[in-house]
């Protein structure tokens, strides 16, 4: 697309989530994938967790950006009755965590930086995810048979999870999956922009 020409974009992830939907929205970019260090100052909460992290992520790489390259990193937190629910340590943990989404309504806050050398930025979305109450076969059910354990919350909303058990989305379903790619389209777009007045 004309808005990107020149420019070559970073996505830091190795969520194959974001990479889908960047790539459904028609970006070309790389992938850099490394671990991060998702600790975070423990009075922060709700979405200043997500822009937190996001940001941490993109310092941690600001010295290997180039002239014209625009890093990409996000993160994405569940927030529920004033809790975060991380990535699940194991089935345990994946179970008590369903248990406290079902008959609930939690958010899903992902935080994204966009990085050059010249800008940065930051920015969250936020949206608000209704489920029905879930029987606890239900629950293991899930946790048994789909991969909670890489995802914030214990859950995929594009997996069995979503189709039979939310019952109501506020907001951005593809913030949910991963990323909010409608807003990031309209923030990259605009970062360009600024990018070509900046001398």
């Amino acid at each position: 697309m004309e808005y990107f020409s020149g420019y070559r974009l970073i996505l830091a992830s190795r969520s194959p989530r974001r990479q889908m939907l960047l790539k459904e929205l028609g970006l070309v970019f790389d992938t850099i994938e490394k671990d991060f260090d998702e600790s975070f100052p423990y009075n922060l909460k709700g979405k200043d967790i997500a822009l937190y992290l996001s940001g941490k992520k993109a310092e941690s790489l600001a010295s290997d950006i180039r002239n014209n390259e625009i890093l990409i990193t996000a993160d994405t937190i569940v927030w529920c009755d004033g809790e975060l629910l991380g990535k699940p340590a194991g089935r345990e943990e994946a179970v008590m965590m369903i248990g406290k989404l079902s008959s609930n309504t939690h958010q899903v806050i992902t935080g994204v930086t966009l990085l050059s050398e010249k800008q940065r930025i930051s920015f969250a979305e936020t949206t608000s995810v209704t489920f029905d109450a879930m029987t606890e076969g239900e629950i293991e059910y899930y946790v048994d048979n789909f991969s909670p354990y890489d995802k914030a919350g214990a859950y995929g909303i594009q997996e069995w999870i979503g189709l039979a058990s939310c019952s109501r989305i506020e907001g951005s379903y593809f913030n949910v999956v991963g990323l909010p790619v409608q807003r990031l389209y309209r923030e990259l777009i605009e970062f360009i922009r600024t990018e070509k007045r900046i001398i």
